[in-house]
This record gives structure tokens, sequence and C-alpha cells, in this order.
């Protein structure tokens, strides 16, 4: 047995409401880990990017309602505001990007200021992340957690580990837009860092800072041609320009070190991932939380990690 010195963090924002009671719950109950935290990290910042045209924005009240709710019932055991203090933003940015950025929330809305604290603010050697929206099938008597666990203790090079991105297929083929290489001992080597689901280990991960800064391009062309330290340095002065996907900035550190993502191979675990969360998907929720906790998915499903609503609908069960 390993050990359970590991925090599980999830954020949630005014974006998350419509789903958040029956995912998040799902997602505690479904891992059936003995978590040294569960941590909500609360994203109050106005909303930003595409994340103003979700479908079904609530109320801040709403969400520190939903999030009190959480908290009383058990699920989670600590519910946190992201600290977006000038003082904490500068110190961890120091920390995760040796410099100084103004900018808490990529060019889409993404938090990635949220991203760090839910990182740093919570206990434990391991930190596991979901995304408030994530669902995940595990068998009953199996630990995928236990099973990453294992394997960031076994090999050096692994920097995260996540189960199955899709339900099994039977030549164990992923579709996968980013290459990967099958490793016998057990898993999947992606150099792609997915920021949906990861198990990592705290000083692990510390070691692949600080990350590179990376910008959205400038419609100014002169702009573009300038060193990242620079834009960097003129985006703290001026406040103009856009942060990328920290998934991304993860991605292109892992390109420079010996370090991979792995994705467990074992058929035990899997994940899908819901791109539509419009009324449909919204309305079959419950229903589809139940099949994928049950095992069953539509056979169009297999390999595939975004969530093909359609054939969840087609199915009467």
């Amino acid at each position: 047995m390993v050990s359970p010195n590991c925090s599980l963090s999830i954020m949630v924002a005014r974006t998350d409401i419509p789903f958040m009671m029956h995912t998040i719950p799902h997602l505690v109950r479904t891992c059936n880990f003995p978590f040294t935290q569960r941590l909500l990290a609360v994203d109050t910042a106005p909303l930003s990017g595409d994340k103003v045209s979700r479908p079904g924005i609530g109320t801040l009240d709403q969400l520190r309602d939903y999030c009190d709710r959480l908290l009383s019932s058990g699920v989670v055991d600590k519910v946190v505001d992201i600290d977006y203090s000038e003082a904490y933003r500068q110190r961890i940015y120091q920390k995760h990007f040796g410099d100084r950025i103004r900018q808490s929330h990529n060019y889409k809305g993404y938090p990635i200021l949220g991203t760090i604290f839910s990182i740093e603010e919570v206990p434990g050697d391991y930190v596991l992340h979901f995304d408030s929206d994530m669902l995940l099938h595990q068998q009953p008597g199996y630990s995928w957690i236990e099973e990453g666990i294992q394997l960031l203790q076994q090999h050096s090079d692994v920097m995260a580990v996540r189960p199955l991105t899709g339900p099994p297929t039977q030549d164990s083929i992923l579709h996968q837009r980013v290459p990967y290489e099958r490793d016998p001992q057990g898993f999947y080597r992606f150099k792609f860092f997915s920021s949906r689901v990861y198990l990592t280990a705290r000083q692990r991960f510390d070691s692949l800072l600080p990350l590179s800064v990376l910008w959205r391009s400038y419609k100014n062309k002169i702009l573009n041609r300038l060193p990242t330290p620079v834009k960097t340095k003129l985006n703290y002065l001026t406040g103009k320009g856009a942060l990328d996907s920290w998934e991304v900035m993860v991605s292109n550190r892992l390109e420079e070190t010996p370090y991979v993502r792995a994705v467990l191979d074992s058929p035990k675990a899997w994940t899908v991932h819901p791109k539509d969360r419009g009324k449909e998907f919204i309305e079959a929720l419950p229903k589809i939380i139940e099949k994928i906790e049950a095992g069953w998915y539509p056979p169009e499903q297999a390999g595939y990690y975004d969530l093909k609503l359609k054939y969840w609908l087609e199915v009467k069960k």
C-alpha cells in the first residue's frame, strides 16, 4: 500500500454552477481515496474570454451556496477563494515563471493563477487536480490513484499521471491529436501536458520551474519579434498582452526535459470530458454519471476522450 499523502484540488467558478453539484460528488465518490484534503478553490474573478458566453452562468452567491453545501455534506473538507492579491500573485509568479506578470487568466479566461494556487495551497507530497466538469469510471476494488502514485515513485521521468482517456478499446488505441508512445510497463508516454486531470508529485513538479511565459501573438509584428522576457516586462509595465495556455507552457517545458506525462493503460479506470454542456447535457447528466459509474458506455465512445453526447442520448436505459 502506497502512502495516501495526497490531496484533491478542484477549481470552481460561476460557469460550473449548472453541473458542479452532480460532477464533484461523483468525482470524489468514484475516486474513493483517503485524501489528505479535498479542496474547492473558488474563482471569484470577473469572467473573461470564452467563459463569458458559457451557458447557465450563475451568480457568485449561488456559487458560494453550492460550495457551502458540498462542504457541509462532507464531499469536500475545505473551501477557499483563490488569492488574487498583488503580493500573492507576485510571489507565486516569481516562483513559477521567474518574473512579474499582471494577468491572472489566459486569453480564453482560464485561471492560470488559480491553477497554480490549487497546486500550492493543499498539503501532501502528491496533488490530484480535476476540472470540475470531468467524468470518471473506476472499477470497484481498483485505485488508479494508488497505481499512479506507484508509477511516480518507480519512474523518475514521469511528471504527471492520469487514468485512461476515454473508455478502453479492443486494440488499446487512443484517439489522440498529439503523439504518444506505449510503454510496456503499463502506460502511455506523452510530451503534451493536460490540465484537466493530473496527479503529480509536488517536489517533482517544482523541478520543472520556472516555466517560460508564452504570450499570444500581437497584431504589431515588431512586438512579436521581441524576446519573451522583453514582452513580459512590457506587459507588466503596460498591462497589454494576453497569456497563452498554461498547459502549453508546461508542455513546452516537458519537451526541454526527460519528463513525460503518463496515461495509465488499465481499462479499470477511464475519463471522459463533456465539451457540450448545453441544456440536453445538463438534463441527461445524472443518468450519464450513473452509466459511467457502472462502467457502461456506447460503443462509439470507446477510445474517445470527448463525450459523444448524441450516442449517450440515443440509448434509453
